[in-house]
């Protein structure tokens, strides 16, 4: 089994049941969540004219190999009615492949370690709360320690509902 890490997001509609609908979807055509951080409300990167994003990790066991995952992920963003914008555009779902066990992947559609993955606060503390000393291959430290140098400044909140 392999070990992977999963960020969700979403700013469109019921941004909660989004993630959970994602959930439900990951179980079903990846594998089992073993761990998920709490919610986060997070401004958003890159494109701020927006509404906030709620995001959450997820640890997930699967036997799928990367390009699978990747496959499996745009199934779900499918069926979900993730309607492509423009880039960091709103959305009403996006999952990302943060990391893959320990391995390194750069192809021209998936690039594990995501590639901004150390440089977001809205990533790096969802995942630091379930995998504080996952070590990033390329950074050459761990995600507690990626986020403690993280120069993002944006807003990262837990998410307390509306």
């Amino acid at each position: 089994m392999a070990v992977i890490h999963l960020l969700l997001g979403s700013n469109i509609g019921n941004r909660l049941k989004q993630l959970e609908k994602a959930r439900e979807q990951v179980e079903g055509k990846i594998g089992k969540i073993v761990k998920k951080s709490k919610v986060y409300e997070t401004q958003p990167w890159g494109e701020n004219e927006q509404d906030e994003f709620l995001n959450q990790a997820l640890e997930v066991e699967s036997k799928l190999k990367p390009k699978k995952v990747l496959e499996k992920i745009a199934e779900i963003e499918k069926l979900m009615e993730r309607e492509e914008t423009y880039k960091w555009g709103p959305r009403e779902i996006d999952i990302d492949i943060l990391m893959y066990e320990d391995e390194m992947i750069c192809e021209m559609d998936l690039t594990i370690p995501h590639p901004f993955l150390h440089e977001r606060r809205f990533t790096l503390i969802p995942l630091s709360e379930i995998a504080p000393d996952l070590y990033h291959p390329i950074m050459g430290a761990t995600i507690l320690d990626l986020l403690l140098e993280c120069e993002d400044q944006l807003e990262v909140n837990e998410y307390k509902g509306k």
